[in-house]
């Protein structure tokens, strides 16, 4: 009897898991399968007769500051709805940003437990390489096979791709400098020159200029990582070398660049809408609604509405780009406070050694500079990566730490982890 309940709850364990990987390999390419995918692991897990998860360890996780900010963010989120000044249908439409962070405890508990959480990472990897081929190949191409929006982006969008190929990159990084040192050379190589094709497709193909923020930021903390100062003053002057040479060598990358303080100078939300210049108007009205109710905010759903009544005629405007103040606009100063919180749990939570503790790390850094210029967490698929990438990769972190006290407990303050 024994032998046939483990083997179901190994069954059960595998199916989960076998789903959280499908997860992770939609996200690059289709929102709808990425949606019906999220439902199915959703109900696995629910499944009396799927018993992935550990109550008391998911308990545990929620004792936790990483495992339980996220929960807390949603429940501001659910309260919020209550003064805000619009019908509950365009309340209940502004929380559907927030649910997808409850997946987070789950995930550190189904991966503490679960031996595949390097199958997630791997196959969201395998499936931005196909991704960064097709993107290649339609970059190359006379005519591309089917209509496309940006140059190189065969599926979704510039910003939503530059996030794919930047996280890869910056995992295929580390995993190059952990072979290395395990004398894993052609391992190392191998992922050396993937990361390189991944590098050249943000500079000279793609061009997000979320990207182009992103990466010399990271590279800096990737450095700062594994050098030593003065290794790290050469590392900085090479990183000034090479953009220099990518400036010289990428005519888009100028372009995109040097086109910003035009776009801004001659935007016109009527006759010249620019993405660069409508993004400054976006924070600037934001700044402006968010002095009538700094505190606890507008509520829950009430952006489109706000932005209505400040532009004193209808607007569709539903996202400031930029995620703190999607945030304050709605739940204000306490909303941005929790936000803030979150991200420095989750970011001290990967402060350690290793691969997978660098990929968390990555996804949040990437997640928090994006954030100046998207609504990144709360858009879908940009939002489902942080939220697969944190979970996943956190859970992977805490594994070796089960038999030891919370890594964040409420009786004591943030702190670094725990060796």
């Amino acid at each position: 009897m024994r032998t046939l309940v483990g083997l179901d709850r190994s069954l059960s364990s595998a199916l989960t898991d076998s789903l959280a990987v499908a997860v992770a390999v939609s996200l690059p390419w289709s929102t709808s399968a990425t949606t019906i995918l999220v439902c199915l692991w959703l109900v696995a897990l629910a499944a009396a007769l799927v018993p992935a998860i550990d109550f008391a360890l998911l308990a545990r996780v929620l004792r936790t500051w990483a495992g339980a900010l996220p929960v807390i963010f949603v429940i501001l989120g659910v309260v919020g709805m209550a003064w805000a000044p619009v019908s509950w249908g365009e309340r209940i439409g502004g929380l559907d940003s927030f649910p997808k962070l409850l997946a987070i405890p789950l995930l550190f508990a189904q991966f503490q437990t679960s031996p595949r959480g390097t199958w997630v990472l791997l196959g969201f990897v395998a499936s931005a390489c196909v991704l960064l081929a097709l993107s290649w190949y339609i970059y190359f191409a006379p005519f591309p096979p089917w209509r496309i929006k940006d140059v190189a982006v065969p599926f979704k969008d510039r910003i939503t791709q530059g996030t794919v190929f930047t996280l890869c990159l910056f995992g295929l990084l580390e995993y190059a400098v952990d072979a290395l040192r395990r004398s894993r050379y052609r391992d190392a190589y191998a992922s050396l020159a993937l990361a390189a094709l991944f590098f050249l497709n943000i500079a000279f193909a793609t061009v997000d200029r979320t990207a182009l923020v992103a990466v010399p930021l990271l590279l800096v903390v990737f450095g700062a990582r594994h050098l030593r100062w003065r290794q790290m003053i050469v590392f900085l002057a090479a990183l000034v070398a090479l953009a220099a040479v990518l400036w010289a060598f990428s005519p888009y990358l100028r372009e995109r660049v040097t086109k910003i303080p035009q776009e801004i100078a001659t935007f016109d939300a009527q006759r010249h809408d620019t993405s660069a210049g409508a993004r400054v108007e976006f924070w600037k009205d934001s700044i402006e609604i968010m002095r009538e109710a700094p505190l606890a905010g507008h509520g829950t759903g009430a952006i489109t509405a706000a932005f209505a009544r400040l532009a004193g005629t209808a607007s569709n405007a539903t996202n400031p780009h930029n995620q703190m103040l999607t945030v304050g606009i709605q739940l204000g100063l306490i909303g941005i406070a929790a936000l803030i919180a979150m991200w420095i749990a989750h970011g001290l939570l990967f402060c350690i050694p290793g691969v997978a503790g660098w990929i968390g790390l990555v996804v949040v850094l990437e997640n928090i500079i994006a954030s100046t210029f998207n609504s990144q967490l709360f858009d879908f698929t940009t939002g489902w990566i942080y939220v697969f990438g944190v979970g996943v990769a956190g859970g992977m972190v805490m594994k070796g730490r089960l038999a030891q006290p919370p890594l964040y407990d409420f009786s004591s303050t943030i702190a670094e982890p725990k060796a």
